[in-house]
């Protein structure tokens, strides 16, 4: 059960940007089983890597092993492998001596040494080139390191977690990660499921963005409409919990779910999202209503956008009357700030 909003504020609080792990993991079974299998590794020294989608939350994941184990008093150090050049990565994760190339007017650690009896987080390691996974090996075989321009190893203690969005066996067999040092961070893989694989967990996660965007910005926006938590549940988000909380952030900040349903629209595929039955007949009739009434409602969607959702403007746009629109509208099930005002005219022009 997820916490209620009060508590998960104070744990956002307690706890930096990392939401509360009952938010997080929700009650889909995947995301529970996950949750289990972080506090049985997070006391065991062992590299940790985790794979998923960009936005899953594999950095709340890495940070919460950190929390759960035996070094949690100990510094945790991530590193954003694509966001440092590559000639610049290996003197960021190593560190130097001074005079070790121009520039070096002193001696600098490296991340690895700062992350001493603490843990190591290298995000997206995929990108990291040859030559670095190469010293990344020896790190992790001998708990030994050089800075660039020394000429001993030092000695490091830490645990090393990696992340990435990509399937590493397959940038092993196109020759664009080590093998070894795959089997050495792989020791332990966590798979973060996409949201679009965990839906029901998405009711706990909007209630949580809204009382922390509420709470930064001092507004008071109401909970979602129960049409756009039902729509939201069948969206592909390709964001992922990351979209989803930034959708949040503009609902509060705009207080306009057509804000939330013109994001969501604008990054539909341009596929039917049709209920086929599993086993059983067909009814051509049935799926035939179903895609037309799909294709309204896109279509309904895009123009509405296009007006600034002008319901007048949109009629006429649409070459239909005033009120034949609101109807669509509400069968549509698309929520609008304005369904007091939809049904009050729908009743005057009875």
């Amino acid at each position: 059960m997820a916490a209620s909003p009060a508590t998960n504020t104070t744990l956002a609080r307690n706890h930096g940007s990392m939401p509360p792990e009952a938010v997080i993991f929700g009650r889909s079974h995947r995301m529970i089983a996950i949750r289990t299998r972080i506090e049985k590794i997070a006391a065991a020294n062992v590299p940790v890597l985790i794979q998923g989608e960009s936005g899953t939350g594999k950095d709340i994941i890495a940070r919460l092993i950190h929390r759960l184990s035996p070094w949690e008093s100990g510094p945790f150090v991530k590193v954003n492998c694509p966001a440092i050049p590559g000639t610049l990565l290996e003197s960021e994760l190593f560190g130097y001596e001074k005079g070790a190339f121009t520039g070096a007017l002193g001696s600098k650690p490296g991340r690895v040494e700062l992350a001493h009896r603490g843990t190591l987080f290298l995000d997206e390691i995929s990108e990291m080139d040859m030559g670095l996974q190469s010293k990344l090996l020896q790190l992790l075989q001998d708990g030994q390191f050089c800075r660039i321009g020394a000429q001993d190893d030092k000695k490091v203690e830490a645990r090393v977690v990696c992340a990435t969005n990509r399937v590493l066996e397959k940038e092993v067999d196109t020759g664009r990660f080590r093998q070894d040092l795959f089997y050495r961070i792989n020791v332990v893989n966590v798979h973060v499921p996409p949201l679009r694989e965990r839906t029901m967990d998405i009711a706990s996660l909007v209630e949580y963005f809204l009382e922390i965007y509420n709470d930064k910005y001092n507004c008071n926006t109401p909970m979602l409409s129960l049409s756009l938590l039902q729509q939201m549940q069948r969206y592909h988000w390709p964001g992922n919990v990351r979209e989803l909380e930034n959708l949040m952030r503009r609902y509060v900040i705009l207080g306009s779910e057509e804000a939330i349903l013109g994001e969501m629209s604008a990054r539909r595929p341009d596929t039917l999202d049709l209920e086929l039955p599993l086993d059983g007949p067909v009814s051509l009739k049935k799926i035939t209503r179903q895609a037309v009434h799909e294709l309204e409602r896109k279509l309904i969607v895009r123009v509405l956008e296009a007006n600034n959702w002008n319901r007048k403007k949109a009629a006429r746009a649409l070459g239909i009357s005033y009120r034949a629109l609101l109807y669509k509208i509400r069968e549509a099930g698309l929520p609008s700030s304005h369904s007091k005002q939809i049904s009050s005219d729908l009743e005057a022009s009875e």
